[in-house]
């Protein structure tokens, strides 16, 4: 995998399970259903089929927060999909996203049904549907964007490049580890000079830009992902650091960070949250204790 001789083929074939890394045994070169399986449905109008993985924390923490201010129509029923067992690849969840990608979101408030896909998608239907989190100035609805796009395009090269690499890669390439240590370090370096002009992203009010952005940048910032704060040098990005705690103090990102994650703390994993309750009921150490 790191021989210098190595040299593409004319035609690349896929060796299936062989091409090494944590996720070898789920990632395809096709897309579509793998099996027959219907999606659960519960009580509420929004249903989110997720994982506790970044992308999907921030649909949870927006969700959280929207309950939190008394937005009693953002009750949701969220459904875990065990990615490395392969549930993405069912027919009801191609059929909600054809992407097999989580998170993946069905509002049955809509007649029929609204599916809605993409992270950063979810978060503006969401925040558009129930009219917080995005402000309604122009100018200030278009900076709130510019970087919920932002985290979109840079989130692959932090986690597919720089995470795969530094942390699941099943050998350590350094030319691969540098180039994408390289760019992690210049977007640091972009939220770093950002945050020094203000408290959050897109000013002084918290909106789906912080959402967006926390679970990567200050999730990694933290320490809390990859393992790597101190590799990049994390605590020499002050007002990222900040915000980063700043963000995570809030009741509802702690709330939102948890559902559906399978890892870490006992404590920190809500396998499935249909109910406000579950937090206090359902988390990983109550249920084995």
């Amino acid at each position: 995998m790191s021989d210098e001789s190595y040299q593409p083929a004319k035609v690349w074939e896929w060796k299936q399970n062989n091409n090494g890394g944590a996720f070898a045994s789920i990632n395809r070169p096709i897309s579509g259903a793998t099996h027959e399986k219907a999606l659960p449905v519960g009580s509420h109008p929004l249903q989110l089929y997720s994982l506790g993985t970044p992308n999907g924390q921030k649909v949870t923490i927006l969700l959280e927060e929207l309950l939190a201010i008394g937005v009693t129509g953002a009750e949701y029923d969220a459904w875990l999909i065990r990615i490395g067992e392969g549930d993405q690849f069912s027919s009801g969840f191609v059929e909600v996203n054809p992407n097999s990608k989580i998170p993946a979101l069905r509002d049955h408030s809509t007649t029929p049904p609204t599916r809605v896909f993409e992270s950063g998608n979810i978060l503006l239907y969401l925040a558009e549907k129930y009219d917080h989190f995005l402000p309604k100035d122009p100018a200030g609805r278009v900076e709130t964007l510019n970087w919920l796009f932002w985290l979109q395009g840079s989130a692959p090269f932090l986690g597919g490049g720089f995470g795969h690499f530094y942390h699941y890669a099943p050998v350590k390439i350094e030319y691969a580890i540098d180039r994408f240590t390289m760019e992690a370090k210049r977007l640091f370096d972009v939220l770093d000079k950002q945050l020094s002009r203000s408290r959050y992203l897109a000013g002084e009010e918290y909106t789906i830009a912080d959402i967006a952005v926390w679970p990567w940048f200050g999730s990694v910032a933290l320490g809390q992902v990859y393992g790597a704060a101190e590799f990049l040098d994390a605590e020499s990005y002050k007002n990222v650091q900040r915000w980063a705690k700043d963000v995570a103090s809030r009741p509802a990102v702690k709330r939102g960070r948890i559902v559906n994650r399978t890892n870490g703390e006992l404590n920190e994993q809500l396998h499935e949250r249909h109910a406000a309750s579950d937090f206090d009921t359902q988390t990983e150490d109550k249920r084995q204790g």
